[in-house]
């Protein structure tokens, strides 16, 4: 160019980095036109630095109780970045941790590098949610990369803290009927029943725990009754025969919760009246199997009480009517002796009269006068 110019390199890319000149050449034939002229030429010289903000930014955690490792990475930067932590309480303030515990690596990937660092943390004994950010900060290219990791406690409504024979400490304690799901605080642990937590006689059951929300994900353990626990998500109940309380166990580093779930019995076992066999022609049903105890003792005493009313009833009428409900034996008729009839008050005066002449006249005759 024969006037001012510039050099405009856009987008920087890593391999622009390097040295630039810029040159200047002036022809000077010192005003004498018939020699030929003079190049003179001068430069000025520019080192370029391109810097690399980071490209990616992860973090990784490993707990024990609640103790926290935690890892943050810077990848892919020149120079390398710089990282700090920091914890954001419930309320919106953050606050850098204090640098106990920390180790730092940087590494060449090329031409650029990555940075990695691990601190150690403890989790405070009525923290229910931790927010820990990464703060990944490259000065040089006016950058900053927050990565945020939030650790939520499992939690329910309603609860006590009791204590429970299977864990050495008390945990919080409610029942599902006391959830009423409307809360929208993170944590809250849901179970859900498949076909329902009301089941006829005999039918299976899955029951399923979810926590959304929660970080880490919690460890579920179900149990019934002095039964061994089993871990997992979900847990099947074959056959169901009564009503059952079942217990699960949500837990993560922040904290552990029991939920009570009970499964009721809506009906009894009648489908076994239409297990039948044939015996020939006749069609054979049990439909003594299948009844509880109380059924069984609830039909005898009606039965007895049905006894007891109608013998009652045919007693009643038949003394009321004088009458015999069964035909009497015919007898032979038989003579009173008015000798062995008793004598009463009751008695009519003539029938005293007649009496009293018999039994002289049969004195007389037994005993002769002299």
């Amino acid at each position: 160019s024969r006037d001012n110019t510039s050099l405009e390199i856009y987008p920087t890319q890593l391999s622009d980095e390097g040295e630039y000149k810029c040159r200047i050449v002036v022809w000077d034939n010192t005003g004498n036109s018939t020699e030929p002229s003079v190049p003179i030429s001068k430069e000025a010289r520019m080192m370029l630095k391109v810097n690399v903000p980071p490209e990616k930014v992860e973090i990784t955690h490993l707990t024990s109780g609640r103790n926290l490792s935690l890892r943050c990475k810077s990848e892919g930067a020149k120079p390398p970045a710089d990282i700090l932590w920091t914890k954001t309480s419930p309320d919106g303030v953050e606050t850098e941790i204090p640098d106990l515990s920390k180790t730092r690596e940087i590494e060449p990937a090329g031409e650029l590098y990555d940075t990695a660092e691990q601190i150690f943390y403890q989790l405070q004994e009525n923290e229910m949610i931790a927010k820990i950010s990464c703060v990944v900060r490259h000065h040089n290219t006016n950058t900053t990369i927050y990565k945020n990791i939030t650790f939520v406690s499992p939690a329910i409504q309603n609860a006590l803290k009791v204590t429970i024979q299977r864990f050495a400490e008390p945990v919080l304690y409610s029942s599902i009927e006391n959830q009423d799901g409307q809360d929208n605080k993170a944590g809250l642990v849901k179970i859900s029943a498949d076909p329902g937590f009301k089941v006829p006689y005999n039918t299976s059951v899955t029951l399923k725990a979810s926590a959304p929300g929660v970080f880490p994900e919690p460890r579920y353990l179900w149990w019934v009754g002095d039964q061994t626990g089993i871990a997992g998500r979900e847990l099947h109940i074959d056959n169901l025969e009564e009503d059952k309380s079942y217990y699960v166990l949500a837990e993560n580093p922040l904290g552990r919760v029991v939920l009570e779930v009970p499964v009721h019995i809506t009906t009894s076992d009648y489908s076994q009246w239409n297990d039948s066999s044939r015996d020939g022609d006749a069609m054979v049903t049990d439909t003594t199997e299948g009844l509880d105890t109380g059924a069984i003792i609830g039909i005898v005493i009606g039965a007895l009480i049905a006894v007891f009313f109608i013998g009652f009833a045919v007693w009643y009428w038949t003394i009321r009517d004088g009458t015999h409900v069964f035909s009497p034996k015919k007898e032979k008729p038989h003579t009173i002796d008015e000798e062995t009839i008793p004598f009463r008050s009751t008695d009519k005066p003539l029938l005293r009269t007649i009496s009293t002449q018999t039994l002289e006249g049969r004195r007389s005759r037994r005993e002769p006068s002299i």
